[in-house]
């Protein structure tokens, strides 16, 4: 586990542009049975979280003309049941973190694995995303 102190302002992050920091396996089984979009971030303390992942998410959803209708996110390495309880709902990937998933009512229909976001940088993460939010995303 890492200390609080590290990783509140990574959780920050996320939450400050409108992501549900989801802790525990029932907040994370509740919010993946929501219908419409729900965009999942499996949050992490290592560098292509902080250089591309993180920056890349806030990137899509402040240039993209059509978003999820959810954020979520869960913190690997801090909420341990919760990113168990996550990554159920990933399956066959493995283990990914950071990772990114979009659901539509409740089914996954997109997913960036940690290979996918090493290397890059946030304008290709934010860029990929908002194809994914055209595909996946309904215009209200």
């Amino acid at each position: 586990m890492y200390p609080e102190y590290l990783t509140t302002p990574m959780k920050q992050d996320l939450t400050s542009v409108g992501f549900e920091d989801l802790t525990t396996p029932e907040q994370v089984e509740e919010a993946l049975k929501r219908d419409g979009v729900t965009l999942l971030v499996i949050n992490s303390v290592c560098g292509c979280a902080a250089g591309a992942a993180r920056p890349g998410v806030k990137l899509a959803l402040k240039n993209a003309e059509v978003k999820p209708d959810h954020l979520i996110t869960v913190f690997a390495g801090v909420d341990k049941e919760a990113v168990e309880t996550a990554r159920k709902h990933l399956l066959p990937y493995p283990p990914s973190s950071p990772s990114i998933a979009i659901f539509k009512d409740g089914d996954l229909v997109h997913f960036i694995e940690r290979h996918h976001i090493e290397g890059r940088n946030a304008q290709m993460i934010a860029e990929h995303l908002e194809e994914a939010f055209e595909e996946f995303c309904s215009v209200a």
